[in-house]
C-alpha cells in the first residue's frame, strides 16, 4: 500500500495577510458592480447568493467568528446586499488571514459545504472562493448587458484596476 505524504502547514508568513487583502479587493469589485441602474433586483439577488454562501463558509470553517445573518434573495435591496457583502467580506478576509497566516493552525480545514469533504487550508481555499465570486460577477455583467444597462466605462475598466482597488480595500 502506497503511503501518501501528509501536507505540512508551511506557508509564507505574509500569505494570510495577503489572502485577506486579496479577498478585500475581490469585494471592492463586487461593490462596484452592484451599482448598475435600473432593474437591479435580479442583480441584487445574485449578490445576495454570494453573501449567503460566504456566511456558510464562515459558519462551517470558522465557527468562532460571528456569522452575519443571511439575506432574503427575493426581497433584498441593493443597499442590503451592499451592506451584507461588506460584512461577509470582512469576515472572509479575517478567516483567510487566520487560515493562511504565520500563526496558522486555528483554522485547519476549509469546509465549503456541509456535504463535501473538507480541504486543507491553503491557496486552493482562496482560489475556490475567488472563482465562485468571479463566476457570479460574470453573470452580473452579462445580465446588466442583456437588460440594456451597459456599465459605464469607469466601472467596466475600474474592476480591472487591481492596484487602485487594493489601495482602497483596507
Amino acid at each position: 500500500m502506497r503511503q501518501v505524504a501528509r501536507r505540512q502547514h508551511n506557508v509564507h508568513p505574509d500569505l494570510g495577510q495577503a489572502a485577506g487583502r486579496i479577498f478585500a479587493v475581490n469585494d471592492r469589485i463586487n461593490q462596484i458592480l452592484i451599482e448598475p441602474p435600473g432593474r437591479a433586483r435580479t442583480i441584487a439577488a445574485i449578490f445576495t447568493h454570494m453573501h449567503n454562501v460566504r456566511t456558510k463558509w464562515i459558519r462551517l470553517t470558522a465557527p468562532h467568528l460571528k456569522v452575519p445573518p443571511q439575506l432574503n434573495r427575493a426581497h433584498c435591496t441593493r443597499q442590503q446586499a451592499r451592506a451584507g457583502l461588506a460584512e461577509s467580506a470582512a469576515l472572509c478576509a479575517e478567516m483567510l488571514e487566520e487560515a493562511l497566516g504565520p500563526a496558522g493552525g486555528r483554522i485547519e480545514k476549509f469546509r465549503r459545504d456541509g456535504w463535501g469533504s473538507p480541504w486543507p487550508t491553503g491557496p486552493d481555499m482562496l482560489c475556490y472562493m475567488l472563482a465562485h465570486e468571479a463566476h457570479h460577477r460574470g453573470q452580473v455583467l452579462l445580465l446588466a448587458h442583456q437588460l440594456g444597462f451597459p456599465l459605464p466605462k469607469e466601472v467596466g475598466y475600474g474592476i480591472w484596476n487591481w492596484g487602485r482597488l487594493a489601495a482602497s480595500a483596507k
